[in-house]
C-alpha cells in the first residue's frame, strides 16, 4: 500500500470527485488549518483540518484551496528561505500544482487581490460558514462586493451552502482507510494491552496516560487522536474524566477510552478492568452485562440497518438487566418512556468514526433516520454508571463506571470489528494480570 502522504493520485481522485458534484456558476473554497496559540509564544503542536487533508494531503497551514467545475486552484505559504530556517522546508506552489494536477497555485500573499475575481460571476458559495468567524466575515464581505457590480453586467455568489458533499464522502472509508484505521487499532491494542498488564494499586492515573502516550508514539502514531481518560474508581461515573490526576485503589475498576492517531486516521477504545488482579463479585456481574448488550449491538451493525435502532435494542437490553438487579422498578416501557435509566446510561451506542473521533456524516436524511452502508466505521460503546454520591443504590454498586467500546466496520452482514484483538472478556483481562 502507498505512502498516504506521497500518494497524491488519491486526493486528485478526490478532488475530481468535488468538483463532479458543481455545477456551473458553483465555487467551492476550503481553508486548511491555521496554527493555534498555546500561550505567548507557544503554539500548540500543528494538525492540519481533516477536510482540507482528505482532499489534498497537504500538511501546511493556511492553505486554501479553490474548486469550480473545470478549474482549480491552491494558495499556499510561499518559499521564503529565512522562514523556512524556522519552520520547516514548505512545499511551494509548483510543486503542490504538479502534485495535484491543479489549474494554477499562488502564493498565500495573492489571497486578497484574486479572491473578487475568483468569486466573480459564481451565483453560490460552498463553504463550510461558522467554523471561522474571520474567515466568514471575509468572504461575506467580498460577496457583498461582487455582487454589487450589477450595474456592470457581473454578479457574485448570492447564497452559501454547507459543502455537506464532501462529508458524505468521507463517511464511506475506502480500501486504503480501512487499512490505516487498522494501523490505528494495532497501535491502540498495544497500548492497552500494555495498561492491563502494567497497572497496579498505587500508580497515578497519569502514568497510565503516559505509558499509552509513550506506547503510541514509540509504535509511529501521533499520539492519541482525542484526550486520554483514565478513570480510576468513581471517577468512570465522569463520562468526559481528563483530570488523570488521582491515585489507582485496589479493588477499583480503571476505565481507559484511548485511541491512537497514525496518518489521520484515529481509533477510539474502552476497556474498563481491576486495578488490582481480579474483578470483584458485584464488578464482574455489571461487566458481563454491558459485555453482553455490546456483543449484541455489534451483531447488529449491518448493511440496512439503522444505527438508531441499535440504541433501542441497548437500551431495552439495559433497562430489563437493571429491573432485575431491583435497580429500576416499574415496567420496561414505563422506564423507556420516562428516560428513568439515563441515571444509569446517559449517552448513546456510538458514532462515527475516522479522521475525526467523532466523524462527520448524517445520523438522519431528511429527518428519518438512516441505514447503515458498507464502508461505514462506528463504534459500539454501551456502559452501566452508578452514582457513587446515590444513596438509594446498594453500596457495593455505587462508584462503578463501566464502558467496553470497539471499532466495527459495516460489511454486508457481517461486521468486522477492528478492535477484536484487545482483550475484554473477563477470563484474558484476568490472564494478563497474573
Amino acid at each position: 500500500m502507498k505512502n498516504s502522504y506521497t500518494n497524491y493520485d488519491v486526493y486528485k481522485k478526490r478532488i475530481a470527485q468535488v468538483q463532479a458534484q458543481l455545477k456551473d456558476g458553483e465555487i467551492f473554497v476550503l481553508f486548511a488549518a491555521e496554527h493555534q496559540i498555546r500561550n505567548r509564544d507557544v503554539e500548540y503542536k500543528f494538525r492540519q483540518d481533516s477536510d482540507f487533508f482528505y482532499l489534498t494531503g497537504i500538511n501546511e497551514s493556511n492553505s486554501i484551496l479553490v474548486l469550480s467545475k473545470k478549474y482549480s486552484c491552491m494558495f499556499c505559504l510561499p518559499k521564503v528561505k529565512e522562514q523556512e530556517i524556522w519552520t520547516g522546508i514548505r512545499l511551494g506552489k509548483d510543486f503542490i500544482k504538479k502534485s495535484l494536477s491543479l489549474s494554477e497555485a499562488f502564493d498565500l500573499e495573492e489571497w486578497d487581490k484574486k479572491l473578487p475575481e475568483l468569486l466573480l460571476n459564481h451565483h453560490s458559495l460552498y463553504y463550510f460558514f461558522g467554523v471561522n468567524s474571520k474567515r466568514d466575515q471575509e468572504l461575506l464581505h467580498v460577496c457583498q462586493t461582487v455582487c454589487n457590480r450589477a450595474r456592470d453586467g457581473k454578479f457574485g455568489p448570492e447564497k452559501i451552502i454547507q459543502p455537506s458533499f464532501l462529508h458524505e464522502m468521507r463517511l464511506i472509508k475506502s480500501e486504503i482507510e480501512i487499512e490505516l484505521l487498522k494501523e490505528s487499532a494495532e497501535i491502540t491494542k498495544q497500548g492497552h494491552m500494555r495498561l492491563m498488564r502494567e497497572t497496579k494499586p498505587g500508580m497515578m492515573e497519569y502514568e497510565l496516560e503516559a505509558l499509552l502516550e509513550e506506547t503510541y508514539l514509540r509504535n509511529g502514531a501521533w499520539g492519541g487522536g482525542y484526550g486520554h481518560i483514565v478513570a480510576g474508581g468513581k471517577n468512570a461515573c465522569v463520562l468526559h474524566y481528563v483530570a488523570n490526576n488521582e491515585v489507582l485503589q485496589n479493588g477499583d475498576l480503571v476505565l481507559v477510552d484511548s485511541g491512537a492517531e497514525k496518518n489521520y486516521l484515529t481509533a477510539d477504545v474502552t476497556r474498563t478492568f481491576p486495578v488490582g488482579k481480579k474483578f470483584t463479585e458485584v464488578q464482574a456481574y455489571i461487566y458481563e452485562i454491558v459485555l453482553a448488550s455490546q456483543k449484541n449491538a455489534i451483531s447488529m451493525v449491518q448493511q440496512g440497518k439503522k444505527f438508531y435502532d441499535i440504541q433501542d435494542a441497548t437500551v431495552r437490553f439495559l433497562v430489563t438487566c437493571l429491573l432485575e438487579m431491583n435497580i429500576l422498578e416499574g415496567s420496561v416501557e414505563e422506564n423507556i418512556e420516562n428516560g428513568s435509566y439515563k441515571r444509569f446510561y446517559m449517552h448513546k451506542i456510538g458514532h462515527y468514526l475516522g479522521m475525526d473521533v467523532h466523524d462527520v456524516g448524517k445520523y438522519f436524511i431528511e429527518g428519518k433516520r438512516r441505514n447503515l452502508e458498507n464502508g461505514m466505521v462506528v463504534t459500539i460503546e454501551p456502559g452501566l454508571y452508578f452514582d457513587p454520591e446515590d444513596e438509594s443504590l446498594p453500596d457495593d454498586f455505587r462508584g462503578i463506571g463501566i464502558r467496553i467500546e470497539d471499532n466495527i466496520l459495516v460489511s454486508g452482514k457481517k461486521p468486522i470489528n477492528l478492535t477484536q484483538a484487545i482483550p475484554k472478556e473477563i477470563i484474558d483481562i484476568e490472564s494478563l494480570k497474573s
